[in-house]
């Protein structure tokens, strides 16, 4: 018997002995004592009983560095400071790292050639991406950066905006679904624009694969929609275990994804197809929320889309936490800035909000309040005419009406 054990059983007799641990608690009887009377009433919260707890302790705290009160009246000082700040919060700002990009696959398609790219966003990661080229092109083009969405859907990224000809059938019905069966970096390259997609971490090829799961092997092609299935719920559940060990690292899951997407950025100018002053960036939900940052974050970014992902933060915490993944959440962020100062970041270029007013994954108020929110900054910006707000009466999707609406708005910007 172990020294702890002998000590346990010793501790528990002498408790015992002593009156201290009856027979009756041992038995699970209730305390002698009853708690004091409480009213349960439901709360329709995700936080259950302790929501009111957390909507007290939020009530009437400022954004320290929001643009709409007093703290900056020049936006490029607003700019300046909370991007720093963003930075600081993101928690990961590796080393200098030569791009060392190398092409390993291409394909010949009938409006454009694919790409399958390699590059280095850090010195610890090699970015798997597709480049898309239209065929036929004169001259250096412009150019989208189309960021994939979550969705759920963790075994593929990249794949998600693009119709490889040859897909996948969980792609097809995630693609059916999501984007009206039309992938939008296909589209994009079908109207003239190069356009790059990388996997997110944690995504795609950089997904997570468990000890136990090693027996699907790598070759997402040989997967069965069943092991798309399981293989997706793995991922899923391991969320929290990959935030609690980056904790531990110092580091943060938004903090890799936004500077890979930085870092997609560097690699895309770097392309002699591309004109590095006419580059946008778009996605849809997680993806939307990638531009919303991307936008923010690079002034290389010359017009923005978010799609489905914005709201202000505070109504979202009764009933849009759950709704949520653990890649949207910046530790510390909501001290300094809103959602909507976020998306302001990137005044007074042209941004583009797309929302559906049934979408489920935000309160309707907290859609409609951003929208203003981010006008009124653009106005104060002095660049009012540069913002477009537009609701679409549809769920979660970025459809094709959408899409149209996106790509119409990049040629305005992007074609000029």
């Amino acid at each position: 018997m172990s020294d702890d054990r002998r000590h346990f059983l010793e501790t528990l007799g002498a408790m015992t002995a002593g009156g201290l641990l009856t027979s009756a608690a041992v038995a699970g009887d209730p305390p002698a004592l009853p708690d004091p009377a409480r009213a349960l009433r439901p709360s329709s919260a995700d936080l259950g009983s302790l929501y009111v707890d957390v909507e007290r302790l939020a009530a009437g705290r400022p954004y320290d560095y929001a643009f709409l009160g007093n703290r900056f009246r020049d936006v490029n000082e607003f700019k300046k400071t909370g991007r720093e700040k963003l930075l600081e919060l993101l928690l990961y700002r590796p080393e200098p790292a030569p791009l060392r990009a190398e092409v390993v696959e291409r394909a010949e398609r009938e409006t454009h050639i694919r790409e399958k790219v390699l590059f280095s966003t850090s010195p610890h990661f090699r970015v798997p991406g597709y480049v898309l080229i239209p065929r036929n092109l004169r001259g250096r083009a412009p150019a989208i950066v189309d960021l994939h969405s979550h969705g759920g859907m963790f075994l593929f990224g990249k794949e998600k905006v693009i119709d490889l000809g040859r897909n996948h059938a969980a792609m097809i019905d995630y693609q059916r679904r999501n984007y009206e069966g039309r992938p939008t970096a296909t589209e994009l390259v079908r109207r003239g624009y190069v356009v790059i997609s990388i996997d997110a971490f944690m995504f795609g090829e950089r997904r997570l694969i468990m000890d136990a799961d090693l027996k699907h092997g790598w070759d997402r092609s040989r997967y069965s929609l069943d092991d798309v299935r399981v293989l997706n719920l793995a991922c899923r559940s391991k969320e929290t275990t990959l935030v609690k060990a980056l904790t531990w690292a110092g580091l943060t899951w938004p903090g890799i994804v936004f500077w890979d997407d930085m870092r997609t950025v560097d690699y895309l100018v770097s392309r002699p197809e591309v004109d590095r002053e006419r580059i946008g960036c778009v996605g849809v939900s997680m993806g939307g929320y990638r531009a919303c940052f991307l936008a923010a974050l690079d002034e290389r970014i010359q017009a923005a889309c978010v799609t489905g992902f914005m709201s202000t933060f505070r109504p979202m915490i009764q009933a849009h936490v759950d709704t949520h993944s653990w890649v949207h959440y910046v530790p510390g962020l909501q001290k300094y800035l809103d959602l909507p100062d976020v998306a302001t970041m990137h005044a007074p270029k042209p941004l583009l909000v797309q929302q559906c007013t049934q979408d489920r994954l935000f309160p309707l108020a907290g859609m409609r309040t951003s929208v203003e929110r981010i006008a009124d900054g653009y106005a104060k910006a002095g660049a009012k005419d540069r913002f477009t707000g537009r609701f679409y009466d549809v769920p979660h999707v970025f459809n094709r009406a959408m899409q149209d609406d996106a790509i119409d708005w990049f040629d305005r910007h992007l074609r000029k």
